[in-house]
């Protein structure tokens, strides 16, 4: 079993880019559809394109795999860039749920569903605490 979040493991096993690519169209989807993510998903533009893209980017890198966001779209804090939206515990949740919802419906094994959820909340955690002090 590889051991995820050793060089490329996470991204490896989320299917690499395409992996990537379909697990960030799902999210997306899944928070589009679902009236109880309409916060989340009003923070964001009508056209997900580059929402879905950057996504897919920093996930990239952030799984071990290439770093395209830096390539594409430059060096930035991610929880610094949110710092102009209202993120508390129920959005940062919202968020998490979306992302649980997208990775069921990957073929993914469940304790790499667990491991990516477990390591997404530490981001989604930053992001929330960013924004509680700049408010």
């Amino acid at each position: 079993m590889p051991q995820y979040g050793n060089g490329s493991a996470t991204y490896d096993a989320a299917g690499g880019i395409e992996g990537l690519k379909k697990l960030v169209a799902d999210f997306y989807q899944v928070m589009s559809d679902n009236p109880d993510y309409k916060i989340i998903r009003d923070m964001h533009p009508k056209d997900l394109t580059e929402s879905e893209d950057k996504l897919v980017c920093f996930l990239s890198g952030w799984t071990g795999g290439e770093r395209l966001f830096a390539k594409k779209y430059g060096q930035i804090s991610i929880p610094q860039v949110h710092s102009h939206l209202v993120i508390g515990e129920a959005e940062r949740d919202m968020w998490l749920n979306c992302m649980k919802e997208a990775l069921d419906k990957q073929d993914y094994p469940s304790d790499f569903k667990t491991y990516l959820l477990e390591q997404l909340w530490v981001p989604a955690e930053r992001i929330r605490m960013v924004c509680a002090k700049n408010k």
